[in-house]
């Protein structure tokens, strides 16, 4: 059983990780051992050839208020630790750290400042219904550290995301759906269900042609069109040499469940 006193919470079954944020009296802030567990979960999933998709969310009424502002407050050698979530010494920090494998971002209460930009790393998000997105670092003196100011402007548009960027005024789940930070708003009591369906789902495709696809769609964003077209090109045709790419076909053929090896 896991250890309620741990602030990140791991577990694995049927291929899917679930990563818990586990501070729910604090919100799920963002402290030194929050930043480490999260990093150290997502190094498990990228390791872990018995993980496939990854599914993050919160324990309580917050998938994550944002910084531990009493560390900040206390000056910069207490901030370290919050800000090793985004960068521990040379390593890569949460915003830019490759799992290698699909995270479903699933928002069940308040995602603010660094917690919306732990959202916005995810490549999948749905949100509940009481779920709230906001940016108030420009309120406190400072501006967000972890890819928001870049993020949101090359995924929902300039105007909208500097609405976010410069007000920080806080929006709501059906607001985040219209700009299309989240794809999917569901009550309360099904957020996990559904992210865990969605993780299932794509657990059982083939890991390969998966992994590939996420780092086309990583990696093609700033590429002209050609570009992404000749490299998404290249992938597909690596892709189409494996063996799960002869099981597909030959499994829907036979009309059976293919069985996808990662080979």
């Amino acid at each position: 059983m896991a250890d309620p006193e741990q602030s990140v919470l791991f577990d694995v079954d049927g291929g899917v990780a679930t990563i818990t944020l586990n501070r729910p009296e604090q919100m799920n802030t963002i402290n030194a051992d929050l930043g480490a567990g999260l990093i150290e979960a997502l190094r498990q999933v990228r390791a872990r050839d018995d993980i496939r998709v990854a599914v993050l969310t919160g324990n309580g009424r917050a998938f994550c208020a944002g910084a531990d502002l009493r560390s900040r407050a206390d000056g910069p050698a207490a901030a370290s630790g919050v800000a090793g979530l985004f960068r521990t010494d040379d390593s890569p920090g949460f915003h830019e750290f490759d799992a290698k494998k699909p995270i479903i971002g699933a928002i069940n209460g308040y995602a603010l400042g660094g917690g919306f930009e732990i959202a916005l790393s995810c490549d999948l998000l749905i949100a509940s219904e009481s779920a709230t997105f906001g940016l108030p670092e420009i309120t406190l003196g400072f501006f967000p550290l972890a890819g928001a100011p870049v993020k949101l402007p090359r995924s929902i548009g300039r105007a909208a995301a500097n609405d976010l960027l410069f007000t920080g005024e806080r929006i709501d789940a059906r607001k985040a759906y219209e700009f299309g930070i989240v794809s999917r708003v569901v009550p309360p009591e099904e957020l996990l269900p559904t992210a865990q369906t969605m993780a299932q789902k794509i657990a059982g495709y083939a890991p390969l042609a998966v992994r590939s696809m996420l780092e086309l769609v990583k990696r093609q964003g700033n590429l002209p069109e050609g570009e992404a077209m000749r490299l998404a090109g290249t992938m597909r045709w690596a892709i189409g040499q494996t063996n799960d790419a002869k099981e597909g076909p030959r499994a829907f053929a036979e009309k059976r469940p293919a069985v996808y090896t990662g080979e």
